[in-house]
């Protein structure tokens, strides 16, 4: 994960089920990388270009919004257009400044995600994974083994994904070591990033 970010890539965070979806966001946008949360649509991946469609729309709405020119429409349209926008918000919001196709992608339940790892496969694109033994180990690159339904779990493994990811930025900046890395995250804001602080293993 820091190697493929540090290239210049990044990482696709992709966390559906109940228990990642919060984490996923958090972690993903901390590490300033892209997420999603929402139902996986079929083809985010391998018909990007028509996905693109929808992230422009997305963006469309958002500039009309912060622009004022939604206040100046009539009622009734304007609640129509704002309705779309948290819709198309809804799944393309932590991919919407994601311009090309992810370096890696981070999978909480390659089970639960199949479509996710499927079309990851179909690309090539390396897939990390936290690993139930309910999971074929076998469509993953990179195994995490552990159980994907903890909340406990998931927030330990994604933070770590998150760290690796801004190693990875540091040093693409050069900036190196710990401390703190200015990013842009999935919306877009500029924001601070600081690596966590590892625990020195036990018995050591």
């Amino acid at each position: 994960m820091s190697d493929a970010v540090a290239r210049g890539g990044h990482v696709l965070f992709v966390g559906t089920k109940r228990q990642a979806a919060d984490v996923i966001h958090e972690e993903a946008v901390r590490a300033g990388q892209f997420f999603i949360t929402g139902r996986w649509l079929g083809g985010t991946l391998t018909n990007f270009r028509t996905v693109k469609v929808g992230i422009e729309r997305l963006r469309e709405l958002e500039r009309m919004d912060e622009d004022g020119t939604l206040d100046a429409l009539p009622k009734k349209e304007a609640l129509s257009l704002r309705r779309e926008m948290e819709k198309l918000d809804k799944y393309h919001g932590g991919i919407k400044l994601m311009n090309a196709l992810p370096s890696a992608i981070f999978v909480v339940d390659p089970n639960h995600e199949h479509i996710a790892v499927s079309e990851g496969r179909k690309l090539h694109i390396p897939i990390v994974a936290l690993t139930d033994t309910n999971c074929d180990p076998n469509l993953v690159d990179f195994i995490i083994p552990g159980n994907d339904d903890a909340i406990r779990s998931i927030k330990l493994i994604t933070s770590r994904v998150a760290d690796a990811c801004i190693d990875g930025l540091q040093r693409r900046r050069g900036e190196g070591g710990g401390g703190h890395a200015p990013v842009a995250n999935a919306d877009g804001v500029q924001v601070e990033v600081q690596r966590g602080k590892r625990r020195p293993p036990r018995g050591r």
